[in-house]
């Protein structure tokens, strides 16, 4: 072929590709290669319209292959219509990392059980109204196509996407978002007790909805951190009202009298059996052991926005298929998610799951993994060909002694100051970090903030951090706590004996952690026992008060202390975190009818958690109050710092469009700033 001819056939090509001017179908961008493409306003994703012009092109889109085949696995839903009709009118387009990817395969993960261990997976497959990009510094756009605030933070006003379904083809709007607020989030018959991110200042907000792709939030008082708690919670603004809301008295008389048909006792007995009775998104479908109720509902489980929903679930663990109405593409206009299926296998022994990892049996994992696991896995990366990251944690293990004890000696002797003083001063921080994180770690207190800002006097992480056995020792003896039988261990002032006993979690914090720090305490004579118990256990205890000492993973970057309050409200976090003070969260929620009132600087910093949100973003005003609730976190040693270290993200190379993470993190919700909807398999 001469010069002359195929300069002739790529002239030829390139005046059927163009057109007027613009491809037939778009260029295959990526992070990784932009092909002269413009950023758009948002990093890694644009507009549909906005990436059309970017790129000169007109978008074809296409579907995975296997999307009827999936979509008839789904429990309740009709005929699959054509990809044009399953697609909002303004997809998001999605840049991917590196390539665009290929359909099929499932994606395997590992759990430890049923709401334990499980926001790793979960997070693969969240959306919310907006998230943090991979720089943890910019929220874009995710759910909602657009959001504007007024000038003093009063008023937020998103904009959806026009055309975009549920997972059943049923329209989702703006009243899907007023259904979740004002039905399910606010309704004690649905969550007894509004969570803190739903509140500005303990007020409750009013939702507008204008029109089907509008949405209102009016808040009584400035908080303009309530777009970052919609960029990391892990509950979703948004529920599928066509479905819930048929089953709730408030919104159809006859919400029982449906429910009872099928078997429930009430129509918020289904609400309870989809959603649960809190904003966990985890609890277990009516899939599991209710086949002939899930029959006549005709759901499985409820329609979602997520990219894969519930086909089945066991005790064993559960399946899921893509979402055929998922509201994303790649650049070349391929709906994603590209992975078909999900399957989620539960296994709460860490010897098992370790087993798992290095056989290759799971293509991602991070939580309930800890530094303690890299070395094994390291040493088996290329025979099982997978990759381990040691990424940033924001979070640290931390302890918390139970100030409102059942037990009123020990009430009394955890209330104490000089004990949590002595307590944290009893632990060698620096042997901890070459122990359980080899020297990877940096010892430390808690602040409350972390990353710790500017705002914060960085003299605060060394607070009673340095290990001062003697020190300890004193403060002992000078509350009385003596050994007076000579054995070794410390009885009460009042002679009685008392033993610290201390039940963990594996998925909230490591065994080499927690045995270490049980140590140090015997060696200043409080004698300390140790137990693993299953997270589930873990968490009974801590709702019942049963608990002498808490013992989980603890970070609160801005971002999250802007939007939500319950961090410094007794009893300073969900039932799924680290909690402290259950009496006290008792008084509180009862306006002091109840439980046991807190001490005046609890009261102090809640209203410094106020001040904190309402103020604007990086104002002296919100530095101060900043400055004053970390101040007030450390010096009265709640919850005690330990050692803050890297952690292990697990992936298989067969994974790709997998990213270096910034941070293995739950705070920013795990993967969802990494896009895990452009995954693919290659095998």
């Amino acid at each position: 072929m001469t010069r002359h001819t195929r300069t002739l056939l790529i002239s030829a090509a390139a005046t059927c590709l163009l057109g007027s001017g613009a491809w037939a179908n778009c260029p295959a961008v990526t992070q990784a290669d932009m092909a002269g493409v413009a950023a758009g306003s948002y990093p890694q994703q644009y507009d549909l319209a906005d990436f059309e012009t970017a790129a000169n092109c007109k978008m074809e889109f296409s579907s995975n292959p296997e999307m009827a085949a999936l979509n008839a696995e789904i429990l309740g839903n009709p005929a699959l219509p054509a990809l044009a009709d399953r697609l909002p009118a303004e997809p998001l387009v999605v840049v991917p990392y590196d390539s665009t990817g290929k359909y099929g395969g499932t994606f395997h993960a590992l759990s430890n059980a049923t709401e334990a261990g499980t926001s790793d997976f979960l997070s693969v497959r969240h959306v919310n109204l907006v998230r943090y990009s991979d720089d943890l510094q910019t929220i874009v756009p995710m759910v909602a196509k657009s959001w504007d605030w007024n000038d003093d933070f009063t008023q937020l006003t998103f904009k959806l996407r026009k055309g975009h379904k549920w997972s059943d083809g049923a329209p989702f709007t703006s009243a899907d978002v007023k259904f979740w607020y004002d039905n399910l989030a606010l309704d004690s018959k649905v969550i007894e007790k509004p969570k803190g991110y739903v509140l500005v200042a303990d007020k409750r907000m009013e939702v507008e909805t204008p029109d089907a792709e509008t949405v209102v939030f009016n808040l009584p008082s400035p908080k303009p951190g309530l777009l970052a708690s919609f960029a990391t919670i892990y509950a979703q603004a948004f529920q599928p009202k066509h479905f819930l809301g048929q089953y709730h008295p408030d919104l159809n008389p006859d919400a029982d009298a449906l429910a009872q048909k099928c078997g429930f006792d009430t129509g918020l007995s289904v609400i309870s059996a989809y959603y649960g009775n809190s904003d966990w998104t985890d609890t277990p479908t009516p899939m599991l052991n209710n086949a002939d109720k899930v029959a006549c509902l005709g759901k499985g489980t409820y329609p979602t926005l997520e990219s894969h929903i519930y086909v089945q679930e066991t005790t064993e663990g559960r399946k899921l298929v893509a979402n055929p109405y998922f509201f994303m593409v790649d650049t070349i206009g391929q709906q994603l998610p590209y992975i078909s299926r999900q399957d989620e296998l539960y296994a709460n022994d860490n010897e098992v799951r370790l087993l798992k990892l290095v056989n290759a049996e799971v293509d991602y994992k991070s939580q309930s993994l800890t530094l303690a696991a890299a070395p094994l896995l390291l040493d088996n990366m290329e025979k099982g060909d997978f990759t381990v990251q040691l990424a940033p944690t924001i979070a640290m293990p931390t302890f918390s002694f139970n100030v409102t004890s059942e037990d009123m000696a020990k009430r009394a002797l955890f209330g104490n100051l000089d004990f949590r003083k002595a307590m944290s001063l009893a632990i060698n921080r620096d042997e901890l970090n070459e122990t359980s994180f080899f020297g990877q770690g940096v010892p430390k207190q808690f602040v409350a903030f972390s990353p710790t800002p500017s705002f914060v006097d960085s003299a605060l992480e060394k607070l009673y951090a340095a290990y001062d056995p003697d020190a300890a020792k004193a403060l002992l003896d000078g509350i009385g706590m003596i050994d007076k039988d000579g054995d070794g261990f410390r009885e009460l002032s009042n002679g009685s004996k008392m033993v610290l006993n201390i039940q963990f979690a594996t998925q909230g914090i490591g065994s080499e952690v927690v045995e270490l720090v049980a140590q140090y305490w015997s060696d200043v004579g409080v004698q300390t026992t140790v137990k693993e118990v299953t997270p589930d256990e873990y968490r009974s205890a801590q709702s019942s008060n049963q608990l002498d000492v808490g013992a989980w993973e603890k970070g609160q970057p801005t971002a999250i202390v802007m939007g939500n309050k319950e961090l410094f409200v007794p009893p300073f976090e969900n039932y799924f975190a680290h909690r402290t003070g259950m009496l006290w969260a008792e008084w509180v929620d009862s306006k002091g009818a109840n439980g046991v009132e807190p001490p005046a600087w609890v009261k102090t910093m809640m209203a410094d958690a106020d001040a904190f949100q309402g103020a604007n973003p990086g104002s002296p005003e919100q530095a101060a109050a900043g400055a004053r609730l970390a101040k007030a976190t450390a010096e009265n040693l709640l919850f005690i710092g330990t050692v803050q270290a890297p952690n292990v993200i697990y992936h298989r190379n067969a994974l790709k469009n997998f990213p270096e993470f910034k941070t293995q993190s739950y705070e920013y919700y795990r993967t969802l700033p990494y896009m895990p909807a452009q995954w693919y398999l290659s095998e």
